[in-house]
This record gives structure tokens, sequence and C-alpha cells, in this order.
């Protein structure tokens, strides 16, 4: 193994969850999270080679994940509607009265724009202001604006 296989297993490894948190957020759907986290793993793969070292590489991780989800949601929309197998059983279904305030909350997550979705989900994960800004290309407090107006749009809906 040399030494870019080991750099890319060490930030696959330390990353995994985020990227896996990123995916869920983009679909419902174990066979497309999947299918996202393989992408996600090829194009962090691609891009090891044009890193920039001296940036923090969770915020590229992000970057990367989130491009890589909006770009297949965009795709998604404009291909034809999969029509999904149903056998009428989850097993993994939670009745419990949080499972279903979590489960009602990403719903309406899932009805926002993908900016805003991606703002609220590194906001869940405790990144600050200026961690969300430099993943996104805008500053601290513009991600401050943006998340008061989406908390808004969550209380409205």
């Amino acid at each position: 193994m040399d030494d870019r296989e080991r750099e890319f297993t060490r930030i696959v490894l330390e990353n995994k969850r985020r990227i896996y948190t990123v995916c869920y957020m983009f679909s419902k759907d174990a066979e497309e999270v999947n299918d996202l986290f393989q992408e996600i793993l090829i194009n962090l793969w691609k891009g090891l080679q044009t890193f920039e070292g001296d940036k923090f590489i969770g915020t590229w991780v992000w970057r990367v994940s989130l491009n890589t989800c909006i770009n297949h949601s965009r795709k998604k929309k404009r291909s034809f509607e999969k029509i999904p197998l149903d056998v009428n059983i989850n097993l993994f279904e939670d009745i419990d009265e949080d499972s279903m305030q979590i489960r009602q909350l990403y719903d309406r997550i899932n009805r926002l724009g993908y900016i805003d979705r991606s703002i609220i989900l590194m906001w869940l994960e405790n990144l600050s202001y200026e961690e969300i800004g430099n993943i996104l290309g805008i500053t601290a407090n513009n991600v401050s604006v943006k998340l008061v107006r989406i908390r808004e749009k969550l209380k409205s809906m």
C-alpha cells in the first residue's frame, strides 16, 4: 500500500460517519445511500491528488460529500422516476413518539432546498458558523442569517 492509499484510508475511516450522515440526509433508500457513499469515495479518491494539504480535511470531505449528493439529487430529478419494490414490511420502523418526531423533522428538512438542507445538516452536526461558511463559501454572518430563515421555514411547515 503506497502513501496515497494509506492517506485515503485514514481520511475515509476518520470521516465515515460524516459521509453517511450526508448520504442519509439526501436519501432514505439504503441501496441509494450505499451508492452515494461509493460515489463520494470515488470523488474523494479522484480529488486527493489535487487536494491542498493546508486546508482542513474535514471541510474538504463535507464539500465533496454535499456536492456529490446535490449533483446526484439534481440528476435524479431529471431522470425517470423509479418505482420501488414494496413488500409492505419495514423491520426497522420505530413507532414510539420520539422516533416519529425525529422522522417528522427529517421529512420537513427534506422539503428544504439543497443549500438550506446542507446548512441545517451541518448545524445539527454541531459545526460552527465559520466551518459551515468555509464549506459553502459564504461568511459566518450569512450562515447565521440563513439559519434563522431556515428555522422559520421549518416552524411554518
